[in-house]
C-alpha cells in the first residue's frame, strides 16, 4: 500500500521534500496564503539576519561619532573661554602699562 504521510506522521521530516499544502475545497477562496518558493524566503531571511547583525555595529559607530563631535565642541568651547580670558588679561596689562607710562610722563 503506497499511502502518503499524514500531518502527524510525515513521510520525511525534511520540509523541502514534503508536498506543499494545498487549500481545501471547504475553505473560502482567498483565505489561504498562496504558495511561495522557499529559496527566496531563505535568501531574504539570511540577508535580514545579516543586516540585523550589523545594526548594533552601525548604532555603536553612530554613537561614537556623536560622542566625538560632542567632545570636539567641548574642546572648542574650552579653547574659546581660555582665549577670551587671556584677551581680558592682556587688555588689563595694557591699561596698567598705559597708566604707568602716563604717571611717568606726568612727573
Amino acid at each position: 500500500m503506497n499511502t502518503a504521510g499524514t500531518i502527524d506522521r510525515p513521510l520525511t521530516h525534511d520540509p523541502k521534500k514534503q508536498a506543499p499544502m494545498k487549500p481545501s475545497t471547504s475553505e473560502p477562496t482567498g483565505s489561504v496564503i498562496p504558495d511561495f518558493t522557499s529559496t527566496g524566503a531563505n535568501a531574504s531571511r539570511q540577508n535580514r539576519t545579516r543586516e540585523m547583525q550589523l545594526i548594533p555595529e552601525a548604532l555603536a559607530r553612530a554613537h561614537m561619532q556623536d560622542r566625538r563631535r560632542d567632545a570636539e565642541r567641548e574642546r572648542q568651547a574650552v579653547r574659546l573661554v581660555i582665549a577670551r580670558r587671556m584677551q581680558r588679561r592682556a587688555e588689563r596689562a595694557s591699561l596698567r602699562a598705559r597708566r604707568a607710562l602716563a604717571m611717568a610722563v606726568m612727573q
